[in-house]
């Protein structure tokens, strides 16, 4: 079948995801794999949430409730924000779709640090617009420099923090002095899907700065802390007449019953979401003395992963841990060849992982 495919979509690389455990299992043959490759949490879901979807489970004939009623007001009385500036998606993937659909013409340029997450650039080119990249500074979002990359096209702006891949975060102070610099026109996008696991009382938290008239939104989801990946449940928070533009144009049942139910109950699953900092904390000290250790190169964290130097071919180091039933993330297609990233797991695969890394290194 011959396809005639606009040149801004045919220029589109597709996102590699990480390699599923079932998939490794079948091709290599091996049983009890470990896959610390897509930050996800170690422990698993929730138990509260697991408990509120099985309750929920006979109602899967029915509809979601389009508007996420429940789950919007639960996340508005936490956060203490207004209900009408909370937006929920099929992940925090779909409210950076939404924000490139709702916002970006074919003239329009979006900023973004390079690496980042590989999305960002896929949705800003799918609607045509033109990415603008800003290097980082030493392993580090620079905003200062991105700041001095906007132009009359500038129409939105994506930074993550803390980052992927490299695990770095940027402070409140840059933040707050990167904002004033932004034209009020201007849309800027932190997404904040670490940062819960962030230590450093300087990492920014852009929910503090929330003002209905700043263009400012805050992304976050449950697949990371709250152990609910599989759910694909997320959220932004942003002024409200842009909340009203994102809910104009999205799916009208974006968001599944057990992802919403799921979600509110994680939200009071207090137990868990402190017992999975202690693990990712303890796994993260655990690993970085490891790597210490043995000289092997890696980059402060904020997030449940380090970024690291195997200064070697990443695709090889892929290939040779999957053979020690260990899938790790490389870090090819984000520009570092020659960089894996690794999450924290679970204490036992965690050593796994380093006893796997000796072999092969």
């Amino acid at each position: 079948m011959k396809l005639t495919i606009p040149d801004h979509i045919a220029a589109i690389k597709p996102y590699v995801a990480g390699k599923p455990l079932e998939e490794l299992e079948r091709e290599y043959g091996i049983t009890d794999s470990v896959k610390i490759a897509s930050n996800e949490n170690p422990l698993g879901p929730s138990p509260k949430a697991l408990a509120a979807m099985q309750e929920a489970l006979p109602n899967l004939h029915r509809y979601p409730d389009a508007g996420g009623y429940y789950l919007i007001r639960k996340l508005a009385e936490r956060l203490r924000v207004p209900p009408e500036t909370v937006v929920i998606g099929n992940g925090s993937d779909e409210i950076i779709e939404l924000l490139a659909r709702g916002l970006l013409t074919k003239r329009d340029e979006v900023i973004l640090h390079r690496p980042c997450f590989l999305m960002y650039e896929i949705v800003v080119r799918a609607v045509g617009a033109q990415p603008v990249f800003v290097p980082l500074e030493d392993m580090q979002v620079d905003l200062d420099r991105i700041a001095d990359r906007i132009t009359d096209r500038t129409r939105l702006i994506y930074v993550t923090n803390p980052n992927n891949p490299t695990g770095g975060a940027f402070s409140q102070a840059a933040l707050q002095a990167f904002l004033a610099k932004v034209p009020p026109e201007v849309v800027v996008v932190v997404d904040e899907a670490y940062i819960e696991f962030a230590t450093d009382p300087e990492c920014a938290q852009s929910l503090s700065l929330y003002d209905s008239e700043r263009a400012l939104v805050t992304l976050r989801t449950f697949s990371k802390a709250y152990g609910l990946a599989g759910l694909r449940i997320g959220y932004g928070v942003m002024p409200p007449n842009l909340a009203a533009l994102l809910n104009r144009i999205r799916q009208p049942f974006n968001t599944n019953n057990l992802a919403q139910i799921g979600a509110c109950a994680a939200l009071d699953d207090h137990e868990f979401l402190e017992r999975t900092l202690q693990v990712v904390h303890d796994g993260l000290a655990y690993l970085r003395a490891a790597l210490n250790k043995r000289g092997i190169a890696h980059f402060p964290t904020q997030t449940n992963f380090f970024l690291i130097d195997v200064k070697q071919s990443a695709d090889a180091i892929f290939e040779n841990m999957l053979h020690q039933g260990v899938i790790v993330r490389p870090m090819t297609s984000y520009g570092y060849p020659q960089f894996i990233r690794v999450n924290v797991g679970l204490p036992e695969e965690n050593k796994w992982f380093v006893r796997a890394l000796d072999k092969v290194l």
